[in-house]
């Protein structure tokens, strides 16, 4: 069996988003979609280990915002390969309030709230089932999941339910690999000669977790 086929499925790249008191917190997600239209509602897989999908569980309200293709790769580094246990991932990000959950200002594409009408669990992940309760367009294009691997060259953390390890062969010489995100520096200037506020440009962690290869 070859599970690389699955990767020839559309999906997108979105910024599931939810409340922690008055804390906003989020994580990104590759599999949401529509599956019905009256009532409006749609379908999110959310990994169980994921801050996020706890106060999904508890609170039952959440916000979805649709990135676009000129979406800054550093915005899903941090939602993507941090924790909010540990991360304050709206930090110098403008967000309001729609329907009980918090929705980035100015990014992505369009966004909606949702209310959770039910669940399913899936293993690792939760399928939450979710009546769209208010949401807008904004100019842009959507990002696929291919785009984001192929364009931006973006990796997939190992919750995403899509994950699948990397087999691309390494660059000949000497590599230097994110210990966090898996991304690979492949700039001009030699990785030894990099300032040491150097940061990774997908995950934003220091310099210090890239390791020779």
């Amino acid at each position: 069996m070859d599970l690389k086929v699955l990767r020839n499925l559309s999906y997108g790249v979105y910024l599931v988003t939810a409340l922690d008191g008055m804390r906003p917190c989020g994580c990104v997600a590759n599999s949401i979609m529509q599956i019905s239209s009256r009532p409006a509602t749609v379908a999110v897989s959310i990994n169980k280990e994921n801050y996020t999908h706890s106060l999904i569980s508890r609170h039952g309200y959440f916000a979805v915002t649709l990135l676009a293709q000129d979406t800054d790769p550093g915005l899903i580094g941090t939602f993507g390969f941090q924790s909010a246990r540990t991360a304050n991932k709206f930090d110098g990000l403008d967000f309001t309030f729609e329907e009980g959950a918090p929705v980035p200002a100015n990014v992505g594409c369009g966004w909606f709230s949702c209310q959770v009408t039910g669940s399913y669990d899936a293993g690792t992940h939760t399928v939450f089932f979710a009546r769209v309760t208010d949401g807008a367009p904004r100019p842009g294009e959507p990002m696929t999941y291919s785009y984001y691997h192929k364009v931006i060259k973006g990796k997939s953390p190992k919750a995403a339910p899509t994950y699948q390890p990397e087999e691309e062969p390494a660059p000949a010489g000497k590599v230097w690999k994110c210990g966090i995100c898996g991304y690979i520096y492949e700039g001009d200037t030699p990785f030894e000669q990099l300032p040491d506020s150097y940061t990774c440009p997908l995950c934003r962690q220091p310099k210090t977790v890239f390791k020779a290869e």
